[in-house]
């Protein structure tokens, strides 16, 4: 099998992987903040994910995934101000804090479940590890790296000097531009470790700490979760890109100042998803949910298809045009692996397989995997071979192959109508106009046969 080489935000570089600990592979993955729906451009970081985690698998890796479920301390700027996205959300819905994070923590599991992907090992609320997170600032506080304000313990970023080095971030222009919000803070670049609950303004979640009444920031979560479930120094951390410049950077920082790890010795990043050449985001309040797919009658799995198309390092561009030729594509592969039949004992073909494995193990080439897929699907293999390989393929593309049947779908009565018109035509020897009806129903993507058992009609393959 060929080696397994992964993209490291942290270095720039393309490098090959090797565990920390000999065929064991701890990952950690940035989960939702659960204030509202995830979008389908927050759902293409989960799917990159996943098709790390099962790639990681394929090469015969036991992977223990961690995931966290950001319920307190994420405000709506990342600079420290404004209001928590949770007690914002709160406001809105007219739900409790804790009610709307089980809520919408119960439709990202939904969404996860839709799109074929595998749960975590663990998932952590932040809520539930609050000792945790005290502990870690605590650790951070007694390394020398904090400063208390009015409002909150701070991480004095100018006492590290590899500070914001995953972002490559220009710390002096940073501070050239800080900006009057920046309050009591030292400098552009610090980050609340602990917040303190506005002595004017009540809220759901706070708890009680060596520094007062408040709540945790969003950084320290991931730091304290990762070590209890991990380790100080773990192999894979994951999220989008928008994480580099400032949660991971945050991350990294309260690692290195409490323990003297960069935390994970991998940092892999998915690109977003653009609409209409525009970042998706949940902050304009419009964005396009799983279930708005659903609605037009979009199979989840369709957009699976779609998100395998371009590599995880690189912007995809949405549009229904090409969601419809990944349903096109994926109905095309349903069809064939279905037609091939029983796979019965026979074996992966070697040379496919290799080539595919070639693919995934090429930091996820996902465009490249897919190509062999249609190869295998045009070669003259036997058809119990190409079942048994591409069935092995589907463990990383996890499409869900093997379940797929074909079911019977009702012709619409419009379409029904023409039939019966070309039918009639046919009768009266118009074959002129029987031609036309033949169109008209090709057109609506249907494929019509005459037997002689009498007229057949069914939906057009890829259609």
């Amino acid at each position: 099998m060929s080696e397994l080489f992964l993209y490291d935000t942290y270095t720039r570089s393309l490098r090959k992987f090797e565990p920390l600990s000999s065929g064991e592979v701890g990952l950690y993955t940035c989960g939702p903040t659960v204030y509202d729906y995830a979008h389908i451009g927050n759902l293409r970081t989960y799917l990159f994910e996943d098709i790390l985690r099962r790639t990681l698998a394929f090469n015969g890796y036991t992977v223990r995934h961690v995931m966290n479920i950001t319920d307190v301390g994420h405000l709506t700027s990342d600079a420290d101000v404004g209001e928590d996205k949770m007690e914002k959300g709160s406001r809105r819905t007219g739900k409790t804090a804790w009610e709307i994070a089980a809520f919408y923590t119960e439709a990202f599991h939904c969404d996860l479940a839709r799109l074929n992907i595998l749960e975590p090992d663990v998932w952590c609320r932040a809520t539930d590890h609050i000792a945790e997170q005290i502990g870690e600032i605590r650790c951070i506080e007694a390394a020398g790296f904090t400063y208390q304000t009015s409002d909150g313990i701070y991480f004095d970023t100018a006492k590290l000097p590899s500070y914001g080095y995953i972002g490559r971030l220009d710390i002096t222009g940073l501070e050239a531009g800080r900006r009057v919000e920046m309050g009591e803070k030292r400098h552009a670049t610090d980050f609340a470790l602990w917040k303190f609950s506005p002595p004017d303004q009540k809220r759901q979640m706070e708890w009680d700490s060596p520094w007062g009444i408040g709540f945790p920031g969003w950084h320290i979560e991931c730091s304290a979760m990762s070590a209890k479930y991990l380790s100080v120094y773990f192999d894979i951390h994951c999220g989008g890109e928008d994480h580099i410049a400032v949660h991971h950077a945050n991350e990294i920082a309260q690692t290195e100042a409490c323990h003297g790890t960069r935390l994970a010795n991998f940092w892999m990043h998915g690109y977003f998803l653009q609409l209409d050449e525009a970042k998706m985001s949940k902050s304009t309040g419009e964005f396009l949910r799983i279930q708005s797919l659903l609605d037009r009658g979009y199979d989840p799995l369709a957009y699976r298809m779609f998100c395998l198309s371009a590599h995880y390092r690189t912007k995809l561009n949405f549009n229904w045009e090409s969601l419809d030729g990944a349903v096109s594509a994926l109905h095309r592969l349903r069809l064939a692996v279905y037609g091939w039949g029983d796979p019965g004992t026979a074996l992966p073909d070697k040379p496919y397989l290799e080539k595919f494995t070639e693919a995934v193990n090429d930091d996820l080439n996902m465009p490249r995997a897919l190509a062999t897929t249609w190869d295998l699907v045009k070669s003259d293999l036997p058809d119990p071979v190409r079942k048994a390989t591409v069935l092995a393929f589907d463990r990383v593309l996890g499409l869900k192959l093997a379940e797929w049947v074909p079911q019977e779908e009702p012709v619409r009565a419009e379409i029904a109508e023409l039939v019966e018109q070309r039918r009639q035509a046919r009768a009266e020897k118009r074959w002129q106009d029987a031609d036309v009806f033949r169109e008209r129903i090709a057109a609506a993507g249907y494929e019509i046969k005459d037997t002689p058992q009498g007229t057949q009609i069914a939906r057009r393959t890829g259609a």
